[in-house]
C-alpha cells in the first residue's frame, strides 16, 4: 500500500476520512445525538423518582406528599422547558453542523 485509497482516486485514506466519510454520515450522527439526548430527559426524571434524594423527579413526589400542587405544577412546567431547550439547543447543532456546514 502506498498510503492511497482506491475507492477514491487520487485521495489519501485521511483525506476519503475526513472530506468523504465524516461529512457523509455527521448528519446521521447528529440526529441520533439528538434523540438521545431527549430520550435521556424522558427516563433521567422517573428515574429519580425510584431511588435518589434530589432531583426533579424527587421533588415531585415530594410536592405530591405534601399536598404542594402550586409546586408540584411548578416543576412539571419546569422539566417541559428544561426538556424544550435541550430539544432546540440539539436541533440547532444538527441544522448547523449536520448539513456541511
Amino acid at each position: 500500500m502506498n498510503g492511497y485509497n482506491a475507492g477514491v482516486p487520487g485521495a489519501t485514506r485521511w483525506e476519503t476520512l475526513t472530506r468523504v466519510i465524516i461529512p457523509g454520515v455527521l448528519g446521521n450522527v447528529l440526529t441520533g445525538l439528538r434523540l438521545a439526548i431527549g430520550i435521556t430527559w424522558i427516563v433521567l426524571v422517573p428515574c429519580e423518582m425510584l431511588g435518589v434524594q434530589a432531583g426533579l423527579g424527587y421533588f415531585i413526589l415530594d410536592t405530591r406528599d405534601r399536598l404542594a400542587y402550586p409546586e408540584l405544577m411548578a416543576t412539571v412546567i419546569a422539566i417541559g422547558v428544561i426538556g424544550f431547550a435541550l430539544d432546540y439547543a440539539a436541533r440547532a447543532f444538527v441544522q448547523r453542523y449536520g448539513r456541511g456546514g
